[in-house]
């Protein structure tokens, strides 16, 4: 299944950012921790130049804890400053400010030796669409500065932020990279809800996340739609079960595997088949 999203608003928010690159000390990315890799955005990377860069794995309270912190431990490897936060509950977002201040304890240090003290640090926030940016600079700030939404797209333009502890901050709308070379990189971002589901067909779309329920984390099916002995099922097969025992029966005994794929994708999506990650490093 091969999926492109590129829409022409995202070519002119890569170049707003990089515009205001010059103004900003701290590049804030923030990633998935559901797939800390694939919510990458490569146009991030080339964009940061020697910028100090903190990479956070938001939404760490639905993904799977163990490999979390595998994950954590892979970026540091790498030489990134990295934490797993959550916008949600809160949890690690002081630690924020903190690695900001020590990743620039050089620059600060020397504007100290020139006398410019208590200056503002900025920050730019950039990720990948629906991965969590507004709720997170809402829950950073303590008020409803940025517009939220389960889809991608909230966010159209640039806004300033101002936040406690003397930091300001430059929010950006979530963006994509213009072709995905790897079609498992865009089946991942669209079972999150990076992509539009209009522009995909959600019923395959399902099948696909069935499979990679079925074999990693069968337990989910089971406990949340009470599926048993579908070890041998591939595919399409997964997807009228659920519908059967969801109850999804339209006239004539057919399943409506369109409504099962939505409920599916709309479950994962609010984490109610448990904690799960779909990639290891």
């Amino acid at each position: 299944m091969n999926i492109q999203w590129f829409p022409g608003h995202m070519t002119k928010a890569i170049r707003m950012m990089q515009e205001n690159l010059r103004l900003i000390d701290v590049v804030v990315e923030l990633v998935d921790a559901r797939l800390p890799l694939s919510s990458r955005n490569p146009e991030i990377d080339k964009l940061v130049g020697d910028k100090a860069h903190l990479i956070l794995l938001n939404k760490s309270d639905i993904a799977d804890t163990s490999l979390t912190s595998e994950w954590e431990k892979y970026f540091v490897s790498k030489g990134i400053a990295a934490a797993s936060v959550s916008s949600t509950s809160g949890k690690n977002l002081n630690f924020v400010f903190d690695k900001c201040r020590e990743l620039l304890a050089d620059k600060i240090q020397r504007e100290k030796e020139k006398g410019i003290v208590n200056r503002s640090i900025k920050i730019m926030v950039c990720g990948v669409p629906n991965v969590g940016k507004s709720s997170f600079i809402n829950k950073l700030s303590g008020k409803k500065s940025a517009i939220t939404g389960d889809r991608p797209g909230v966010t159209k333009g640039k806004q300033w932020i101002r936040l406690k502890n003397n930091f300001e901050l430059l929010d950006t709308p979530g963006i994509l990279w213009p072709k995905f070379d790897d079609d498992d990189v865009g089946l991942k971002l669209a079972y999150t809800g990076a992509v539009k589901d209009e522009i995909m067909d959600v019923e395959e779309l399902a099948c696909h996340l069935l499979v990679f329920l079925k074999n990693n984390y069968p337990e989910s099916l089971s406990a949340r739609y009470k599926m048993t002995d579908f070890d041998t099922l591939e595919g399409y097969e997964l997807l009228e079960l659920l519908g059967k025992k969801r109850g999804f029966v339209v006239s004539g005994g057919e399943i409506d595997t369109e409504r099962a794929a939505h409920i599916l994708l709309d479950e994962f999506r609010g984490a109610r088949l448990g904690n799960i990650t779909l990639e290891k490093p």
